[in-house]
């Protein structure tokens, strides 16, 4: 096996997958929330990094072609489980969790089955857009549970009816509530969004792998 830069770069970002969850093991929220975003955000951008460089370095190797992407799912499914775990598992977050999951599972058994067949199956565009989309999608919702979080903690010992009036601006927010339930709605409402778009293309570039395969399923 050869450990490039490009590698490294590649098995640091599957090693950061497990550790998104373990963040909520040891911290406490909005924290965990944070730094389990920034781990994501930084993990995602080593996702375009390390083939950039691989491709540019004459560096392509066959470590690097299997960990790639065994990370990125890894990263996408262990950050879905934890949103969907803490959340309030709404049918607007579970389903199309239910099925990015689905579809990753399922390729990732045909791409097994099809062994070194599976090779000339090329990535298309369409799929690098959706991991793209959903690697943002759950940054997105991260920061959604921060907003929410602070929101509770700066409001703590408040009645219901003075945060109304504080969000309504009838009584002046010197804590910055409304900063923060305004976060809330739209990081919450976008991450939402994006998460539905990312399932959409993960069924159709799913479904496209499938039919790709298909000859070859053939007795």
């Amino acid at each position: 096996m050869t450990w490039t830069f490009p590698n490294i770069l590649t098995a640091l970002r599957l090693m950061a997958a497990p550790l998104i969850a373990v963040m909520f093991l040891y911290f406490s929220r909005p924290y965990a929330d944070g730094i389990a975003m920034a781990l994501f955000i930084i993990a995602s951008l080593t996702d375009f990094l390390d083939g950039y460089l691989a491709r540019a370095w004459g560096q392509v190797t066959k470590l690097g072609t299997m960990l790639d992407p065994i990370a990125d799912k890894a990263m996408v499914v262990i950050a879905l489980m934890v949103i969907v775990g803490y959340s309030s598992m709404s049918p607007w977050l579970v389903l199309p969790t239910t099925v990015i999951l689905f579809r990753e599972v399922f390729v990732s058994g045909l791409r097994e089955f099809l062994g070194d067949t599976a090779g000339t199956l090329k990535v298309t565009k369409l799929a690098k857009w959706k991991t793209a989309t959903q690697m943002v999608a759950i940054a997105v919702l991260f920061s959604q549970g921060i907003f929410e979080h602070y929101l509770g903690m700066w409001s703590w010992g408040m009645d219901a009816e003075m945060v109304g009036q504080i969000l309504s601006g009838d009584i002046p927010d010197e804590l910055g509530l409304r900063f923060m339930f305004k976060g809330m709605i739209w990081s919450g409402n976008l991450g939402l969004v994006l998460l539905w778009i990312a399932a959409l293309l993960t069924f159709v570039t799913g479904l496209d792998y499938f039919v790709k395969a298909a000859p070859h399923l053939k007795d």
